[in-house]
């Protein structure tokens, strides 16, 4: 969607994601968000047992709803126009071609910006989720870099020379549905394939491994810090307890992360062999809340896999966390739409 926007303005801002859809206030041009409401997403991780199109269906009300309610929040100046960071591949004038964390399997090409700006009467500008992250960073990094969230699945952007590298059809970025296992009994992919690196190293991805791993085991499952918090039943682990074992050296929780991260460290690999950019910043829920343990095992497993090039200072070096927050697609979508709010100019968003 194209549309004249005037600036500088007040932006509401949104962060759709497979877990949480966080809505609030941002002033182009700066990098503070306010009046952040957040909200459990109504896809697939409420709903799933929903068909796709009806998850997509209650998703975009739901999305619509709650930017409705910000903007008609009293005591807020009016907003110009509405930013919206979107967890799915897009092509560059805000059509969704998939959701998998969102609604899992195909449904209906989705032009999020038209149906927004239909029902809201404000200018919209769309993005990938992972795009609007990286823009975050691209005024404060000083070469290339890619991005990776590791959350609910996985993506990636790669920003170089002052752009995302991304097809304006949407392709590129999508690392989490790289196959990296394929055998037929694969870990499931919410897009409905298997093997895919986002059903292994995602958060969702590694909670399904060390379940099965305690499963498995139920003897290192009983020696485990893990099995106090669950009860000693596998597939009460949460996330939550999962990262905190983790952090706390417990060393069956390390393994089945680390099993898990293997994956995740060939596509950095793959990625640097490839286009030979050094620097990887890692945000999303599962990664920041590892901290230094996701850093230190990833780290571990990229060193063994190698960078063709680099020792091992060189290769832990290229890896780095996030800031702590989880802001970081709200601030990007803020800094993206101001990038192109500069009147008289037309308002679009890459992929």
């Amino acid at each position: 969607m194209t549309t004249l926007v005037p600036a500088p303005c007040d932006l509401v801002v949104a962060d759709l994601g497979g877990t949480t859809l966080r809505v609030g206030r941002i002033r182009a041009g700066t990098s503070e968000v306010h009046d952040v409401q957040r909200v459990s997403t109504d896809g697939l991780g409420r709903y799933g047992t929903l068909a796709p199109q009806e998850l997509q269906d209650r998703v975009m009300k739901q999305l619509t709803r709650e930017i409705a309610a910000c903007l008609a929040r009293p005591g807020q100046p009016p907003a110009q126009a509405v930013a919206v960071s979107f967890a799915g591949p897009m092509t560059s004038d805000g059509v969704v071609l998939a959701g998998p964390t969102l609604w899992g399997g195909p449904a209906a090409r989705l032009p999020v910006a038209d149906v927004l700006a239909g029902h809201l009467g404000l200018p919209v500008v769309v993005a990938n989720d992972v795009t609007a992250a990286a823009w975050r960073y691209a005024s404060v990094e000083s070469e290339p870099f890619c991005l990776i969230t590791v959350s609910s699945g996985i993506g990636n952007k790669v920003f170089r020379h002052g752009e995302i590298v991304c097809d304006e059809r949407g392709y590129g970025g999508e690392i989490g549905h790289w196959l990296v296992d394929p055998a037929e009994d694969a870990a499931p992919c919410e897009c409905g394939g298997r093997g895919h690196l986002g059903a292994i190293a995602s958060g969702r991805g590694a909670l399904f491994a060390v379940r099965a791993a305690a499963a498995a085991d139920t003897g290192a499952f009983a020696r485990s810090a893990l099995a106090g918090p669950s009860g000693g039943v596998p597939d009460a682990i949460t996330n939550e307890a999962f990262a905190a074992a983790a952090r706390a050296g417990d060393t069956f929780a390390r393994e089945a992360l680390r099993r898990s991260l293997r994956p995740l460290a060939s596509a950095v690999s793959l990625l640097f062999t490839a286009i030979g950019v050094r620097r990887y910043l890692f945000v999303g829920g599962f990664a920041l809340a590892l901290g230094d343990t996701f850093l230190t095992l990833l780290g571990d497993e990229l060193v063994r896999i190698g960078c063709f090039g680099l020792d091992e200072y060189g290769t832990r070096a290229m890896l780095a966390l996030g800031e702590n927050d989880d802001d970081h697609c709200l601030i990007g979508i803020g800094q993206l739409a101001a990038a192109h709010l500069d009147a008289p100019r037309a308002l679009e968003a890459p992929a």
